[in-house]
């Protein structure tokens, strides 16, 4: 994490989505505008959260780590997502791994100045509320695609989530498959049944594995195999 001192850009984000709207105080004083590089954790499971991060800017994943050693993927989250509401109420620990899937930026704002001056603020318990009911209702959808979906359309929605391209001209992205077991982990697959499938996308030119990555060559297919589950 880096904390970067950019005050035109941090009131340009506060500007933005209006993030002074969910508190009853000016908080402005107490908010900084932190970076974090892709892959790089936000926080892991059982961490104790310095922040309450409003992100701003680009992609993360959560998901948690079993007791078997597996993990599994529960979500993606863009801007504006928050991460701390539970741990504002509870004054717990995080729950989760959430790792940066692209450079991102966070809206942070220290959780024991937040604690000292927004635990009586209805506005911002309000906000925190519809934070929560947000994200049981994504959970619960999450968890219903994780069963009833077929991997060719979860697979899709994952090769989406975590391509970093913005290129409005090209449908190319490279994704490395170095961590393929980690990627069947999340997706709650064997590693086979993931190679036949992404060889399956491969057959029908959607995707093509080149050396150590997979590349996309039509985005609309894959767009399509994704639908609803892709946001």
């Amino acid at each position: 994490m880096e904390k970067v001192n950019d005050n035109m850009k941090l009131k340009h984000y506060i500007d933005k989505y209006n993030i002074n709207s969910f508190f009853l105080k000016d908080l402005t004083p107490y908010m900084e505008l932190l970076s974090f590089n892709k892959n790089e954790y936000i926080c892991k499971c059982n961490d104790t959260l310095k922040y309450f991060y409003f992100l701003v800017h680009g992609k993360i994943k959560v998901y948690l780590l079993l007791k078997n050693g597996k993990s599994l993927l529960l979500r993606f989250y863009k801007p504006l997502s928050v991460i701390g509401d539970i741990e504002f109420i509870n004054n717990n620990y995080a729950i989760s791994n959430i790792q940066a899937l692209e450079e991102t930026l966070f809206i942070g704002i220290p959780m024991n100045i937040l604690r000292k001056l927004a635990l009586d603020d209805t506005v911002f318990l309000k906000y925190i509320i519809n934070s929560l009911g947000c994200k049981l209702d994504k959970n619960s959808k999450a968890s219903s695609i994780n069963l009833l979906y077929p991997l060719e359309n979860r697979l899709a929605s994952y090769i989406l989530a975590i391509s970093s391209t913005n290129d409005e001209y090209y449908d190319v992205s490279e994704i490395s498959t170095y961590k393929l077991t980690e990627m069947a982990d999340l997706l709650g697959t064997s590693y086979r049944h993931l190679l036949r499938t992404i060889n399956k996308l491969c057959n029908e030119n959607i995707i093509k594995k080149y050396k150590n990555s997979i590349v996309i060559l039509n985005k609309k297919e894959l767009e399509r195999l994704a639908g609803d589950i892709y946001e």
